[in-house]
């Protein structure tokens, strides 16, 4: 039995329990239950209004950033040649593709954010446990992106005022500056962060694209710079040995955004653009951003004498105060894009899904901008080699994990099929046991054990590159292929004969 109510021009069912039915009660609609608040309640036809256009501005901004710019060099410094580490990077990001769109189309159809499509697989409760993994990563990111930018904006100001190197504690007022900056625009919500990508999205492609003619103008051509590009080289020369790694964490790079990208989609007009949008945007602009960080860089050899690999020192060696100014603008604009798209509006919804009707996005975004300056960003950006094989690579192993079970719940077991309202109810068919679906805990828990000796033996190596590898390395090298495919096939076998026509066991 059911109770139906129009909402615009679609029908919504409110499915009525058996305890309900037998104590005369009515069902609540969503908008009652502890579980819903605006935030996270599903986008309406009139919210969704993103095109392919802005998805795919909205992986320019998140592409075109410091840390893609130097994510060469850290395959460089490992052996890698500039080809070798821009087909790891492509391969990487195209990887990583596939789950993105697969999860993204849940998003489109229903119009619901990454934690609240959790409760489909993890239960109505459990879900919190995949939102909780998600929004600490995004934490940790946050921090690492706000570091960096305000490194940029005290480099930068003080190549135009030299006075400003002489005020005690400068760093830390650049990083308080650039930190509230970015919590002005969280008050602002999504369609501040919609407005934002939009119009810095040619500004930065504009920057990379200048950029990369005075290397190639003051550097001799571009052929010579990339003959230059072999004095990069400080690591091993052992392509396929460090393959693996280097590749895992490429698609780890993006691993969060695959998991929470419903959490954008839900927005897009249609299907089509969400796809179009990122098979546009997110591919070709990692790759090319990361072309130009070293053909610049090679340039530099050319033109100073050494590599600068840093963008925002090589700007203050160019000189002059316009190009030291539009270059803050870029810095400034390449770092915020990234920051507020990729790591506050999915922290945002997951804090806010452990108490929908105490914690809204606002909230959760105020907790993500206090949790990311505790973590400590500095140390998690000292050194470049462990920040890609051990944090990128290590963190890459949960997004994989809770990847596999969300696709595979989505795909195979509801065949795309979900009870919308149910989402929002602790008496629905996705409250299972007290809220939480233990299958999909076990195969989490499953599919990550396996990487874990890796990874501690990764996490005291320095760099992180184990010199003798064994098999338990090796599995910890392809983390987020292992974690994926794995908890994939555990929870698949585990829900088995659970399908939408059986109604789901609770």
């Amino acid at each position: 039995m059911v109770a139906q109510v129009e909402r615009g021009a679609s029908r919504v069912r409110y499915p009525v329990t058996g305890s309900a039915e037998e104590s005369g009660s009515t069902p609540r609609p969503p908008s009652e239950s502890r579980l819903w608040n605006a935030d996270l309640a599903p986008t309406t036809p009139a919210q969704r209004t993103w095109t392919t256009y802005h998805i795919a501005a909205l992986w320019i901004g998140m592409s075109v950033v410091i840390t893609t710019y130097t994510l060469a060099s850290g395959l460089m410094a490992q052996g890698m040649s500039w080809w070798q580490a821009m087909v790891t990077i492509l391969l990487g990001n195209v990887i990583v593709l596939i789950p993105m769109i697969l999860n993204a189309h849940a998003g489109t159809k229903y119009g619901v954010s990454f934690p609240v499509l959790c409760r489909a697989s993890f239960g109505v409760r459990g879900a919190n446990i995949p939102a909780v993994l998600r929004a600490v990563v995004a934490c940790g990111w946050f921090g690492i992106q706000t570091w960096i930018g305000a490194l940029a904006l005290d480099q930068l100001v003080t190549a135009v005022w030299s006075g400003w190197s002489g005020l005690e504690a400068h760093t830390a007022v650049a990083f308080a500056a650039f930190w509230g900056i970015q919590v002005a625009i969280i008050l602002k919500g999504t369609e501040g962060i919609k407005a934002l990508e939009t119009w810095s999205a040619p500004l930065l492609l504009g920057g990379g694209a200048l950029l990369l003619f005075w290397a190639v103008r003051n550097g001799g051509g571009l052929g010579r710079i990339l003959e230059e590009s072999q004095r990069l080289r400080t690591g091993s020369d052992n392509f396929w040995k460090i393959f693996p790694a280097a590749l895992t964490a490429n698609v780890g790079y993006w691993a969060t955004l695959s998991l929470n990208i419903p959490d954008f989609t839900r927005y897009a007009r249609d299907q089509r653009s969400q796809m179009l949008g990122q098979a546009l945007g997110l591919p070709a602009t990692m790759t090319a951003f990361a072309f130009i960080g070293v053909a610049v860089t090679s340039a530099t050899i050319v033109i100073f004498g050494q590599p600068v690999w840093d963008p925002v020192v090589l700007v203050t060696k160019i000189g002059g105060t316009g190009v030291i100014v539009f270059a803050t603008l870029v810095v400034v604009a390449a770092q915020l894009t990234t920051n507020m798209a990729a790591n506050v509006v999915s922290p945002s919804n997951d804090f806010s899904n452990l108490s929908p009707r105490r914690i809204s996005y606002l909230a959760g975004g105020l907790i993500t901008a206090v949790i990311g300056v505790v973590m400590m960003p500095w140390k998690l950006y000292s050194d470049a080699a462990a920040y890609i094989f051990t944090w990128l690579l290590g963190y890459s192993s949960l997004m994989g994990a809770i990847g596999g079970i969300l696709i595979v719940d989505y795909w195979i077991v509801r065949k795309q099929r979900i009870e919308v309202d149910d989402l929002f109810s602790e008496e629905g068919v996705y409250r299972y046991r007290n809220g939480v679906n233990p299958r999909a805990v076990a195969a989490l828990v499953l599919s990550i054990l396996p990487v874990v000796p890796g990874f501690l033996r990764a996490a005291a190596t320095p760099g992180g590159v184990v010199a003798d590898p064994g098999i338990l390395d090796l599995l910890y090298a392809y983390a987020w292929f292992v974690t994926f495919g794995l908890s994939g096939l555990c929870y698949a076998w585990m829900m088995r004969g659970h399908g939408p026509a059986s109604g789901l066991p609770r």
